[in-house]
């Protein structure tokens, strides 16, 4: 119970990755408010005991972020941890690429962030203590044909972890990132169908394409990753700021 008393706030709690975050946070203690755009599996989580409460809210509007970190604050008490995660991808040849592509996983990964650690941070500042992690990928750290606008994102996601660590490191709060390779999601999973239904290929060699840069040979798994997320918010990770965890079985 190493985060007993502290609120943790995830974007994007819904499922996937956010999902387990929550969980294994919920499980380390911690009173755990989740919020995506669809009500249904967040209220699933708090149903499972996975969350304490939730909001539906889309992060790329910084009014609703604004207004669920005050009501999540007035539930639950000052956010002392922010995990960003909400995310999406459109994939196809850049060439073809409309510019409203660009703008949407920006909007999404890199601005969904600075709204949510803009509304929690001046409190963190304040208390000496905080703990954000963003959820980027692999895709931050490397280039992936067909989602140029998805690795652009990622790759500002990253930096901006980086541009932040620097200016809270002597403030109590720490940022990093986790990088997952692909990761056993059903937004893999949605997007393994696509493929297969586009190409008229085997769902299952589209699963080992994805899964073939890692040596570990298969997908991620959502837990792996909460995992390293429950220890970056951990008193015991209290000198780790600025850092980019790779979750990839070896791909980096």
């Amino acid at each position: 119970m190493a985060l007993a008393g502290k609120h943790a706030f995830v974007t994007g709690g819904g499922r996937g990755i956010g999902r387990a975050v929550a969980a294994a946070l919920a499980r380390a203690g911690a009173a755990v408010t989740v919020i995506g755009r669809t009500e249904a599996p967040l209220r699933e989580a708090v149903a499972a005991g996975e969350a304490a409460g939730c909001g539906v809210a889309d992060v790329t509007d910084v009014v609703e972020v604004k207004r669920q970190v005050t009501a999540a604050e007035a539930a639950r008490g000052p956010i002392a941890i922010l995990i960003n995660n909400a995310g999406s991808v459109e994939s196809g040849p850049f060439i073809k690429a409309d510019p409203s592509v660009f703008r949407a996983m920006w909007n999404v990964h890199l601005m969904g962030a600075v709204y949510a650690t803009q509304a929690v941070l001046p409190g963190m500042i304040e208390r000496g203590f905080g703990r954000i992690v963003n959820v980027a990928s692999t895709a931050g750290l490397r280039g992936y044909a067909y989602i140029s606008a998805y690795c652009a994102a990622k790759h500002a996601l990253v930096g901006l972890t980086r541009a932040l660590a620097a200016e809270t490191a002597a403030r109590g709060v720490t940022v990093n990132a986790v990088c997952p390779g692909y990761t056993d999601t059903e937004l893999v999973r949605d997007s393994i169908e696509r493929v297969a239904a586009k190409t008229g290929r085997a769902q299952a060699d589209v699963l080992a394409e994805y899964a073939k840069d890692a040596p570990i040979g298969r997908l991620i798994r959502p837990e792996e990753v909460a995992a390293a997320v429950v220890y970056l918010c951990s008193p015991e990770a209290a000198a780790v700021t600025g850092t980019t965890l790779a979750i990839a079985g070896g791909e980096m």
